[in-house]
């Protein structure tokens, strides 16, 4: 068994990671009825014995002593981290784990990156060794952050620089929050430009997330509760309910049922490498089928089923239905069409009582209506992992590295060049050292050869279907 770290990095990226945190410990022990510590809790989860001092040794077989998530909370501005410290998961971490200051990054990439990188550096390295350390064997960092904020985008790329120099064998893959059009933050192009030419760089997967995308499901589940046509229940361990088991309001935590949804992508991404499945498949694979070209790392991700989420009283999707939701606009977690674009590999994670027959019956019905490169057309990875989410029969994770993330990529850029071409706020970056006007035109020049290399990919498309010749061999 593989184990996984978590480094939560920001205001959202620790929103999202209370959230994961949350419904990881409730997956768990929906399943392990016995409360014994197994190999699929040590994946994510330390058993410490909290009686002796110091937090104890690591235990690994017998019954469940104290939790630790192997994680790391990292936060310029505390608010967060101490209203997590403060609620139902305070025992899931320790002071150990957390790194915090009081100022913030005040949304400026290069606060982040260059002066709290430099500050912490020490304290980064420090804390990821220890955690790495009670690893078995360690296979993944999981890092989340937004890429909007001065904290996320600028400390998380940090990390994840950090993370290549230290542990370069271990894949680094990254659940990256995009902003919307509308966003409150005037300098969050600045900040996700800069960001992206770190992940462009040192990422292995990087799994983009668009704001605009997980507020249209949620919206809908609200109206559906509002309008009451499946009655106003609200199941009481739902997945937008509180530990405290009292239904939430979407005001009171506007973000919680969103940011379950992205929690949600991670726990079925990882559901195989912490359950049994006829076919397994490990996060490795994921890397190593999908990505290839190193620059082209960004994968799309669908779920299904999406408005259960809410655990209202929607019926589940009959089998076949899911996989066509999984290729449908609505359920892409950015808001792209990849049915439309050209796909470069694509992966379907399904859990629960799934057949092989069943997945290799959807991918035939579904082909004739994908665009595949033409030295791919076979780019598929399955994988089946027979412990479905909790209060569901089945769902289903699709991850495709797809061209049609490109329009976002393209929207980012014309939304930095409108600031960048009359130097707005642009004074914010260059007071802080090391930060040189060479960082915005080297940030932006990444930007646009990933934009290029799609385009470049998508001049394909349509094209002939040209079979590589066969070697002859003489007889």
């Amino acid at each position: 068994m593989t184990q996984s770290v978590v480094v939560q990095v920001g205001q959202c990226g620790n929103q999202v990671g209370c959230r994961f945190w949350d419904l990881a410990l409730r997956e768990h022990a929906a399943v392990n009825k016995k409360g014994i510590y197994d190999e699929a809790l040590s994946s994510f989860f330390r058993n410490v014995d909290t009686r002796s001092g110091d937090n104890g040794p690591d235990i690994y077989k017998g019954k469940i002593c104290s939790l630790k998530a192997r994680a790391l909370l990292i936060d310029m501005e505390e608010g967060v981290v101490n209203e997590i410290l403060q609620g139902p998961l305070r025992d899931v971490f320790d002071s150990k784990q957390l790194i915090t200051d009081v100022s913030g990054s005040g949304n400026n990439w290069a606060v982040g990156h260059k002066i709290y990188g430099c500050q912490y550096r020490e304290n980064i390295v420090e804390k990821l060794r220890k955690t790495a350390e009670h690893c078995d064997c360690l296979q993944c960092f999981f890092i989340i952050h937004s890429m909007g904020g001065g904290t996320g985008s600028g400390l998380g790329t940090f990390v994840l620089n950090l993370l290549e120099e230290e542990f370069p064998e271990v894949y680094r893959f990254v659940t990256s929050v995009y902003p919307s059009g509308e966003d409150d933050v005037i300098t969050s192009p600045y900040n996700s430009v800069l960001a992206m030419k770190e992940l462009n760089e040192h990422a292995d997967c990087v799994l983009p997330i668009e704001n605009e995308s997980l507020f249209e499901p949620v919206n809908k589940i609200h109206q559906m509760i509002n309008s009451g046509k499946l009655g106003s229940t609200v199941k009481q361990n739902s997945l937008v309910t509180s530990s405290a088991g009292g239904a939430k309001t979407l005001q009171e935590k506007p973000f919680d049922a969103m940011n379950n949804i992205v929690a949600n992508l991670l726990l079925n991404l990882t559901s195989s490498a912490r359950f049994e499945g006829s076919l397994n498949m490990d996060l490795n694979e994921i890397s190593m089928n999908l990505v290839p070209f190193p620059r082209l790392h960004y994968l799309v991700s669908s779920l299904t089923p999406l408005y259960t989420l809410a655990d209202v009283n929607v019926p589940s999707r009959r089998l076949d239905q899911m996989f066509s939701d999984a290729f449908s606009r609505d359920h892409q977690l950015i808001q792209a069409d990849p049915k439309h674009s050209l796909y470069l590999a694509c992966a379907l994670l399904v859990r629960g009582n799934v057949q092989v027959s069943d997945l290799r019956r959807n991918i035939e019905r579904l082909k004739p209506s994908l665009h595949f490169v033409s030295w791919n057309q076979e780019g598929w990875k399955t994988g089946l992992c027979s412990v479905p989410p909790v209060g569901h029969s089945h769902s289903l994770l699709a991850l495709a590295n797809n061209t049609c993330v490109k329009p976002t990529f393209i929207e980012l850029k014309d939304r930095f060049m409108k600031l960048y071409k009359k130097k707005a706020h642009l004074h914010h970056y260059l007071q802080i050292d090391g930060m040189e006007q060479s960082c915005f035109s080297e940030a932006i020049s990444s930007l646009s050869d990933l934009i290029e290399e799609y385009n470049e990919l998508d001049a394909t498309k349509g094209g002939p279907r040209i079979d590589p010749s066969r070697l002859k061999i003489a007889v």
